[in-house]
């Protein structure tokens, strides 16, 4: 019974998507109508500004129209719809994070009434994940790239303060990059920008 009830559901879908692929308006409202408001819901939860949820899900909807001919869905519309509001708000996240360069609200994660909640959202993730990576540098390694990167000493001050030689901070600074890059792998690009690598 529930076999024949799924089954039900996807031929719906596809002929909804058939019927949108052919250019039918009154079809492609009614998912419009039907999805909007869950989907709003959902785009809320994670950019926490109403607005900037509502313009994800109407850019979706029109992406969703203008491609019509060439989307390709293999789970239900719904799920489709739902993953794709998910993908654009997390890109939406990363994006503002890496336009909006606030290096000091990130490395201390002060509070800045210009930012966006997707912005806080974004640096105080980033801030708690910089702060676990480098809890897994060696000691001396932590130090050098602390002295380096948080007091911005140059690399022979560096090495006066803790009594080794220039080379060896130039050697604790590759290493700690080294281990930092596996470490913040999918925050790389907006953690070298807001670092001045």
């Amino acid at each position: 019974m529930q076999e024949t009830i799924r089954q039900s559901a996807q031929v719906t879908d596809q002929q909804t998507l058939d019927a949108i692929r052919d250019g039918s308006e009154r079809v492609f409202e009614g998912v419009f109508r039907e999805h909007y408001d869950a989907l709003c819901g959902y785009a809320y939860t994670l950019l926490r500004d109403h607005d900037e949820a509502e313009e994800e899900v109407q850019a979706l909807f029109t992406t969703f129209w203008e491609r019509r001919e060439t989307i390709l869905i293999s789970t239900s519309l719904k799920s489709y719809l739902f993953r794709s509001v998910h993908n654009r708000c997390l890109n939406r996240i990363k994006h503002l994070s890496i336009r909006n360069d606030h290096r000091q609200h990130v490395q201390y994660v002060g509070e800045d009434a210009t930012l966006s909640p997707a912005d806080t959202l974004a640096g105080q993730e980033l801030s708690e994940r910089i702060e676990l990576a480098m809890k897994s540098l060696p000691e001396q390694c932590r130090r050098v790239f602390y002295l380096s990167r948080f007091e911005e000493l140059r690399y022979g001050e560096i090495a006066d303060r803790l009594g080794i030689s220039a080379k060896t901070v130039e050697n604790q600074i590759g290493k700690a990059l080294r281990i930092l890059r596996v470490e913040l792998a999918e925050f790389l690009g907006l953690w070298l920008i807001l670092n001045g690598f």
